[in-house]
């Protein structure tokens, strides 16, 4: 599984997985699709209505030529107006983002608009392919042009308060660690990420992080280390403290 780190516009570092090649090549299998439903329609009901012929250079650029630009229009202006989503991206829950955390810009979502033609049409796929499967990041190289990548979009990478308020909200809870309130949002946000991160692929490498965290911060707040031995209660235990003494 390969990830990479986001900083929000809170100047919060959350982890997302990165869209594998295979869902990759599912979404734009999708639009192509789409796009040549969309087109064929549009050019059956134009040759019907106006009786038309194709002469063999005309039926070059009716064949390839306007096919290849509308299906850079439409990633270009699905993924502008659905925030980094076309529909194939869209089925597959996967989205592009920026690696520094912004915004993509409408010049972004050109370049890889246009770097579709290199990636996917006059490669058959297959440098696209390649880039994705070998980079660090899985960038195409219109990804690496505007700097982006393509991020699963699941529910257990995107916290914020509100998901931890969903773990305790007991209106008499007396917190057992009121030191908790030198710690900030983003301290929080990190400690749910970590216990998160360790329910969904509870591997040695996460329980040892897990770990490691409980003990730091059970040196900073002075607790008992028989306290921090279990340390996902522990961890748990600091996010409610933290919710109740700061709301």
């Amino acid at each position: 599984m390969q990830t990479i780190d986001l900083k929000t516009t809170q100047n919060v570092t959350i982890e997302y997985e990165l869209a594998t090649l295979g869902e990759r090549m599912l979404a734009v299998i999708v639009d192509l699709i789409v796009v040549g439903i969309a087109y064929f329609l549009l050019a059956a009901i134009v040759t019907a209505a106006f009786n038309a012929t194709w002469s063999g250079m005309q039926a070059g650029i009716f064949g390839f030529v306007l096919p290849l630009a509308c299906f850079l229009v439409y990633n270009f202006l699905f993924e502008l107006l659905s925030h980094g989503q076309s529909l194939g991206k869209r089925a597959l829950s996967i989205q592009v983002v920026r690696l520094d955390g912004e915004e993509p810009a409408p010049a972004d979502y050109l370049l890889r608009a246009l770097f579709y033609f290199v990636d996917l049409m006059a490669t058959a796929g297959i440098l696209g392919g390649l880039l994705i499967s070998s980079s660090p990041k899985r960038q195409r190289l219109g990804d690496m042009t505007a700097g982006t990548s393509v991020i699963k979009m699941n529910a257990s990478n995107r916290f914020g308060l509100g998901d931890i308020l969903r773990i305790s909200s007991l209106e008499d809870y007396e917190p057992r660690y009121p030191q908790v309130r030198q710690f900030s949002e983003e301290d929080m946000l990190l400690i749910k990420n970590t216990i998160a991160r360790y329910q969904r692929y509870p591997n040695s490498a996460n329980r040892n992080i897990l770990q490691d965290l409980a003990a730091q911060l059970g040196l900073q707040l002075d607790a008992p280390r028989e306290e921090t031995r279990n340390a996902a209660e522990f961890l748990k235990t600091l996010i409610r403290d933290y919710i109740v003494l700061t709301r």
